[in-house]
């Protein structure tokens, strides 16, 4: 910090904030390997340092959800259930969704349609408490068989049970083909999707995992009644590509293109903008924002971005931090707050 107060020496400067002497030290010491070539800079976004104060804690915009307020627009994906670090993982994630205000997806429970041997994994309503929004997630394959076999009150039945808000259905014909022991689909998923909204009075997400919808099949979805639409973009892990690791050499080297296809949350969310205007519901769908999101920034930019009611959505920063000890994961997402508050108030898309 350069001196403030001209005509007060050092000597007093010191006196008044002691740590002074070693900050100056640490500044000479350091400003050389602080230099930030052009090159690096992030070109999505003017830097406006003269528009804000410093913000303060709970800054962030709410959004509302299926009659709920998240105070944090962020989304923690759905991730795991059923082995053994399932439980303390979503126990940790729901935790701090209580404490920070985001919302959370489930992992698949497809486990739990037909016993409840694993509930305990999934069951984190305490933990979340009851003014967020908790879904549960099911894949489309599951849904089409409970529907072909008349069992779709299951759904509602483990809505009930997991005290949760409404259902994911998630979209993954590319992992199901690259799965060794994958669910193969009769019907198209659209077809599935608008049987359940037209059979089940619960609110509806469909996502895809890992390589995000293309233009026709986002166009497809806004027509229909969802709550939202979760991307799941290209960027974040792929769950095709990650099927085909387990599958034979020979096999990979045949699917690997095939596998490694898909479109950016960027792409789709530009595709989504231009077919905002063109849809007749006035309550639009929340965007989960979500596939290849690093950190606050990359966030930021697409809510900024978006036209929709929107939050963004993150797996395996949070994955990586909810294996060990809640303080981890707290320290985690409370920085990646403190980012987003910077943003908001320090920065504007180009």
């Amino acid at each position: 910090m350069a001196n403030e107060h001209p005509g007060v020496s050092d000597q007093e400067m010191t006196e008044q904030d002691p740590t002074a002497e070693t900050r100056k030290k640490d500044h000479i010491e350091m400003a050389f390997r602080s230099r930030v070539e052009a090159s690096d800079l992030d070109a999505r976004f003017y830097y406006e340092p003269m528009l804000a104060a410093h913000p303060v804690a709970g800054s962030l915009p709410a959004v509302s959800f299926l009659g709920k307020t998240l105070r944090t627009p962020v989304w923690v994906s759905s991730m795991t259930g059923g082995t053994a670090m399932a439980a303390h993982i979503n126990r940790n994630l729901a935790r701090a969704c209580a404490e920070f205000g985001m919302g959370m997806g489930l992992g698949s429970c497809r486990q739990l349609l037909y016993s409840d041997e694993f509930l305990a994994d999934f069951d984190v309503r305490e933990e979340m408490g009851p003014d967020l929004p908790l879904l549960a997630n099911l894949g489309v394959a599951q849904v089409e068989k409970l529907l072909r076999q008349k069992e779709i009150d299951r759904i509602p039945a483990l809505l009930e049970r997991l005290r949760a808000d409404g259902l994911f259905i998630h979209v993954n014909p590319l992992q199901e083909a690259m799965q060794p022991e994958g669910d193969r689909f009769e019907r198209p998923p659209l077809e599935v999707v608008q049987e359940v909204l037209e059979t089940l009075q619960c609110p509806v997400v469909v996502k895809e995992v890992g390589q995000g919808f293309g233009p026709e099949s986002l166009r497809a979805l806004l027509q229909l009644p969802l709550a939202g639409i979760e991307f799941a973009a290209a960027g974040g892990t792929n769950f095709a590509k990650l099927e085909l690791l387990r599958s034979t050499p020979e096999k990979q080297a045949i699917f690997e293109k095939i596998a490694s296809l898909g479109h950016t949350a960027a792409q789709m969310l530009q595709w989504a903008n231009a077919l905002q205007p063109t849809l007749s519901r006035s309550d639009l769908p929340l965007l989960i924002l979500s596939g290849g999101v690093r950190d606050f920034l990359d966030g930021y930019y697409l809510l900024q971005k978006s036209t929709f009611p929107a939050v963004y959505g993150q797996a395996s920063g949070f994955l990586k931090h909810a294996q060990g000890d809640y303080t981890d994961l707290q320290a985690y997402v409370q920085a990646q707050v403190q980012g987003l508050e910077l943003a908001y108030a320090f920065l504007r898309t180009r």
